[in-house]
């Protein structure tokens, strides 16, 4: 069983200021953290038959391995929520966000790249 700091849901939530034992919004958040995570695997992160959580025992190791390269995988998915589930009034903040979230995911699929061409040499 994963400890609550590992688990993809209460960290999300955390992220986004929504207290662990406040269940209202989970389907919200699981869809939302599904889709972010449809994203990564789309760029090579994750395992390759795809990932998806169903409730807070999912955790951030069955994702992907511990991977320091890839520390940006959590900062990602919690903002992709963020802009989904509480999005910013100001369009200018919104793309700003938009702006922050593209730059991450080229970040991370540039990490991904480097991690995949180690593993065949």
């Amino acid at each position: 069983m994963s400890t609550v700091t590992d688990s993809i849901l209460l960290s999300i939530k955390k992220l986004n200021n929504v207290p662990a034992d406040y269940t209202a919004f989970d389907d919200d958040f699981i869809l939302y953290i599904n889709s972010a995570l449809s994203d990564l695997n789309q760029i090579g992160i994750g395992p390759l038959e795809g990932f998806h959580i169903e409730d807070k025992n999912d955790a951030w190791d069955d994702f992907v391995e511990e991977e320091p390269r890839l520390n940006q995988i959590k900062t990602f998915i919690g903002l992709r929520v963020r802009l989904f589930f509480d999005p910013p009034a100001s369009s200018f903040a919104i793309g700003m966000m938009e702006k922050q979230l593209d730059e991450q995911l080229y970040r991370l699929k540039l990490a991904q790249d480097d991690i995949d061409a180690e593993e065949v040499v």
